[in-house]
């Protein structure tokens, strides 16, 4: 297989996978030698899926309102977002843009 990324060849390899920070475990893979893009096939992409939603993880990622509190502005966290990072009311986060459109939020 030709990587779509760079035009490098891919090798099967097993390999882990991560989604927001969270092991979901070892999948086979086909993995470029030149740039380490890993592609999944259907099967595997199920299990992957799979794994997210019982680990609570498939879909969480929203689309979020910015909201005007006095001379302030607000973001409102939806509550399985901020189950997940196990926010609370009245915690202190660090706010650090990373660029003109990337907000990291360090919890």
């Amino acid at each position: 297989m030709k990587c779509v990324m760079c035009g490098g060849k891919t090798t099967p390899k097993t390999v882990p996978h991560k989604e927001m920070g969270v092991l979901l475990g070892n999948f086979r893979a086909e993995v470029c030698t030149s740039c380490n893009e890993a592609y999944f096939d259907e099967k595997t992409v199920e299990r992957i899926q799979e794994k997210s939603k019982e680990l609570g993880l498939f879909g969480i990622a929203k689309k979020a309102k910015i909201a005007e509190i006095g001379n302030s502005i607000a973001i409102r966290i939806p509550k399985d977002i901020a189950s997940f990072l196990h926010l609370e009311k009245g915690q202190e986060v660090v706010l650090m843009p990373k660029s003109k459109h990337d907000l990291h939020i360090q919890v």
